[in-house]
């Protein structure tokens, strides 16, 4: 079973169509749910995908744009009725909290849970942290102040070798040191070195969602490697010009983005409806960077 899983509900642009509903991912980490935008049809498309509710902790907005927040109210509204408990945080900018808490005190008054916000500016930035997780955005250049987000791994810990532990008879307060990296000291003095009682942690995993921008270069040291690369593709390069002036991006430009970065996978999206065959922007991304995969309602990725 995955630990660290990228569900699309919505990869369309702000015209929805019959193919592609507006923005909406989710990030499974550890089976807490984070989504990221929020477009219309998104608590449908959740509930289809097999996705619970009661696990929905975070949701990261990454501009405020109709077609990543409308589904908002519906979705929170939706919760309500269903009576879940706990936390939800939003996340937003400060524009962003005024404009939902005046839509929801109306149409959901009644929360069974609590309703908080976190205010981001669109600056690059940590902001949001777990024992295991950290999320970070990074400034995009949009026609509102936008973010992308990058979810990081923290270093993960050592495996015991337990033969060896028994052996030198290592006492159970000891064990986490020895997993985070410390050598043993036995009563004699001896030093176990930690690479006799331990093997190699588990690689940190990492998925960037870079969402509606012009073509920033300059952001791809920023982002950094990353497993996934989700870099909208709104446009093919034969509307570029088209692209600069709505301040979106195209394929080619998305998966110049990807290789620079170092990042292992680029998924596409956000795509602009004048478009009827999706094969084109993957063809388009696989000319400059060759690990792309075509993105869809109902794509779930396994990053581990």
């Amino acid at each position: 079973m995955s630990t660290f899983s990228i569900h699309t509900l919505g990869c369309g642009s702000a015209k929805p169509t019959v193919k592609h509903l507006p923005s909406c991912t989710v990030v499974d980490h550890r089976g807490t749910l984070y989504m990221i935008d929020c477009g219309e049809g998104a608590q449908r498309s959740f509930q289809k995908a097999g996705l619970k509710f009661s696990r929905l902790r975070h949701i990261f907005l990454t501009h405020l744009h109709g077609d990543h927040v409308l589904g908002l109210p519906g979705l929170i509204s939706s919760m309500a009725l269903g009576n879940y408990g706990g936390t939800i945080t939003i996340h937003t900018f400060e524009e962003g909290e005024k404009i939902l808490r005046t839509i929801l005190d109306f149409f959901a008054k009644d929360l069974t849970f609590d309703l908080k916000f976190n205010i981001i500016k669109p600056v690059d930035a940590t902001i949001f942290e777990t024992a295991g997780l950290r999320v970070r955005t990074v400034k995009l250049h949009h026609r509102v102040p936008c973010v992308g987000y990058i979810f990081e791994e923290k270093a993960k810990l050592r495996h015991i070798n337990r033969e060896m532990i028994d052996f030198y008879n290592i006492p159970v307060a000891k064990i986490r040191g020895i997993k985070e990296g410390d050598d043993y000291i036995t009563d004699n003095g001896q030093i176990v070195p930690n690479e006799r009682l331990t093997t190699a942690a588990d690689p940190s995993l990492s998925y960037a969602h870079i969402g509606d921008t012009i073509y920033m270069p300059e952001i791809a040291p920023k982002i950094g490697p990353v497993d996934v690369l989700y870099h909208e593709t709104t446009y093919l390069e034969e509307h570029s010009a088209e692209a600069k002036n709505r301040f979106h991006s195209t394929a080619r430009q998305a998966a110049a983005i990807a290789r620079d970065a170092g990042a292992k996978t680029l998924l596409t999206g956000h795509y602009s409806s004048r478009y009827k065959n999706d094969n084109l922007f993957l063809e388009e991304a696989q000319s400059v960077f060759p690990y792309v995969v075509l993105n869809r309602e109902g794509l779930i990725l396994n990053l581990d």
